[in-house]
């Protein structure tokens, strides 16, 4: 049996590839956030459809997009693999125990965290990712050329009061989900000592808070600049 089968059907190997995939969807969020901090910029939305068409267009970018998609959903398969695993494997006296006193509440609910997440991952992804590669969007043209309007669609997206509150409900559970997770892909990496181990998890700890804070604020900002 090859290294490559070994990895793909061993718990270890599924374990490392969870890790794997995981960290590179936690820098995924850096750049994703990173780049919708200009929705914030006071400039009629240039910055972002410039950002937005970059994003699109780049063959370079278009490289790790995929690498995106397939990281997402490699994650969800082994999770969901894993997870039965384990509950297979479970003793049925476990039930009966105090959970709480062996495991956070954010490991013992990391499938359901997961599920929503992925929900919403959908709703974002019809909202917004297909409807700038194969939507009606109006165009709009600066100085540097014509672009699709993205922001406007954004814009008009989160005038709605019930996909902001989608929106800000989904961050508080991927705060939840990162904090858990990106601890556990260091530990399962064996990159687990006591002289880092609590530096991971205190930077762990600052991600997941100020990450899904950032991207929970925009749809907030977003929602009461349209009441004005």
């Amino acid at each position: 049996m090859s290294w490559v089968t070994k990895t793909f059907t061993s718990t270890l190997g599924r374990k490392l590839l969870m890790a794997l995939t995981g960290l590179f969807l936690i820098l995924f969020l850096v750049g994703h956030v990173s780049g919708n901090m200009l929705l914030f910029k006071d400039d009629g939305g240039q910055a972002f459809n410039e950002y937005a068409k970059f994003m699109t267009t780049n063959p370079a970018v278009k490289v790790l997009s995929y690498l995106t998609y397939i990281s997402i959903l490699a994650h969800v398969v082994f999770a969901i693999i894993l997870g039965a695993k384990n509950k297979k494997a479970r003793p049925v006296g476990y039930a009966e125990t105090k959970a709480s006193t062996n495991s956070s509440w954010n490991s013992r609910n990391m499938g359901i965290l997961g599920t929503i997440i992925l929900i919403f991952i959908v709703v974002h992804l019809q909202n917004f990712w297909a409807e700038m590669h194969w939507g009606g969007i109006p165009k709009v043209t600066y100085e540097t050329g014509e672009f699709k309007d993205l922001y406007s669609v954004v814009y008009g997206a989160f005038a709605n009061i019930g996909l902001v509150a989608l929106y800000v409900v989904a961050m508080a559970f991927l705060a939840f989900h990162l904090n858990h997770g990106f601890a556990s892909a260091f530990q399962t990496l064996g990159l687990n000592h006591k002289k880092y181990t609590p530096a991971i998890k205190f930077i762990g700890t600052a991600f997941s808070i100020i990450v899904p804070a950032l991207f929970a604020s925009m749809p907030i900002y977003i929602y009461f600049s349209t009441l004005n």
